[in-house]
């Protein structure tokens, strides 16, 4: 061992007792020290910050959707709710139907989660997707406005907005999974392939969204209407 690091060693010794030399050897890394010396934030951290802020501007968004309505709302009213700069608002989103679109991934997000669900049980074709279809309407009815704009806006419909292709397929692979799983139980027919009958059900879903969104026949329960439609696909689904 050199001499020099004989007394490094030595210094450290002298200066620092056993217990104390053991703690700082398990301190982690100050990363705040480390912003400090560079001016710049770690990767992470940065990530986490855009993350947030992103986070920030849609519930924001969501808000005003809710409070105000969608057509009333604009840019300003959520820059100037958020504390922030219209630059910085079009650094995440080009337009506040972008934002909207947020809506329609989470919707995708949602029903992919209680479809994951019902895979989870036991229970029969019928059960599984009456008790699908009928949450996803009472979500939807508890808010009708912001789904109203959704449906008007094309916010799902991954043909208007491509971005929504992704979600839409995750949601409906679970729902064929379903079906398959009914045609090996023998409580759903075999005459159609799953691809057609998974079709079939979300058209049906998909259109009595779209009218009781727009009024088109009238006031009525979205949730009801569902049901009625979840009815009439099994009915027509039966082996």
């Amino acid at each position: 061992m050199s001499r020099a690091k004989r007394a490094r060693d030595h210094a450290s010794a002298t200066q620092y007792p056993n217990s104390q030399r053991r703690h700082l050897l398990r301190q982690k890394p100050d990363h705040s020290r480390a912003v400090m010396k560079t001016g710049r934030e770690l990767p992470g951290l940065r990530e986490r910050k855009k993350a947030r802020l992103r986070q920030q501007i849609v519930e924001t968004g969501l808000h005003l959707f809710h409070e105000r309505g969608y057509e009333n709302t604009r840019v300003e009213d959520i820059v100037h709710a958020l504390g922030i700069s219209q630059p910085t608002f079009f650094r995440y989103f080009p337009s506040k139907g972008a934002v909207l679109r947020e809506v329609g991934r989470k919707g995708f997000a949602c029903q992919a989660e209680r479809l994951q669900s019902e895979l989870s049980t036991k229970a029969a074709t019928a059960e599984r997707l009456l008790r699908f279809y009928e949450t996803i309407a009472k979500i939807t009815e508890a808010d009708r406005p912001l789904w109203q704009a959704v449906v008007l806006a094309g916010a799902m419909d991954p043909v208007r907005t491509p971005d929504m292709r992704g979600p839409e397929e995750a949601s409906v692979s679970l729902l064929r999974e379903i079906l398959a799983q009914g045609q090996e139980r023998g409580d759903v027919t075999r005459a159609f392939p799953v691809v057609h009958l998974a079709e079939f059900m979300v058209g049906l879903f998909n259109t009595v969204v779209r009218q009781w969104a727009v009024d088109l026949t009238g006031p009525h329960k979205l949730s009801e209407r569902v049901r009625s439609a979840v009815e009439f696909f099994l009915r027509a689904a039966r082996p």
